[in-house]
């Protein structure tokens, strides 16, 4: 007999095993597999982001073609349908104006409180943080010709930056 296999997530990969292992305690099974063939055969059900995503997505949907047949459709083809009450016209255009003005104004405050927080170009914050790592020396006993380590991850100094950008003797 044939097990009829099931694709459950467009990212998961097709199993052909017949046999089902359960792998006990793993709470996304997309994010584990044991060979890039064979996917975990463990199934939680749908995970939440994508039930809201399926839900908001279908929300819009329904809510998109309930604000357009309350902006086209006449009044009295509404009335006749039994909907007597709803928004006065004037909110067909100023709701999404209103959006779009605070959605802008929203996006320049965010800009400004960027602007507000970054420390102005001549100050020593925009060089130096307490994350900043000074350059680690090598052990001077080490030959030249000698395996070196990777020197550890360092900050390179401002000055030598510069010197090697604008140092216009080595330019030939």
């Amino acid at each position: 007999m044939e097990e009829a296999h099931s694709v459950n997530s467009p990212r998961r990969v097709l199993s052909f095993s017949k046999r089902k292992k359960q792998n006990p305690g793993f709470r996304d099974s997309d994010s584990r597999r044991s060979s890039p063939f064979k996917a975990s055969q463990v199934h939680h059900g749908p995970k939440p982001s994508e039930v809201y995503g399926f839900v908001g997505s279908i929300s819009t949907v329904v809510a998109t073609v309930i604000f357009l047949i309350w902006a086209y459709v006449p009044d009295k083809l509404l009335e006749s349908l039994g909907i007597h009450y709803y928004p006065s016209r004037y909110w067909v255009l100023a709701m999404p104006t209103y959006l779009m003005v605070t959605l802008m104004l929203t996006l320049a405050f965010y800009i400004g409180l960027n602007f507000i927080a970054t420390p102005p170009p001549t100050s020593l914050n925009t060089l130096f943080d307490e994350y900043s790592r000074e350059p680690g020396e090598l052990d001077p006993v080490m030959e030249e010709g000698e395996d070196r380590p990777i020197d550890p991850i360092s900050d390179i100094d401002i000055t030598r930056i510069n010197h090697l950008m604008f140092n216009s003797n080595d330019v030939k």
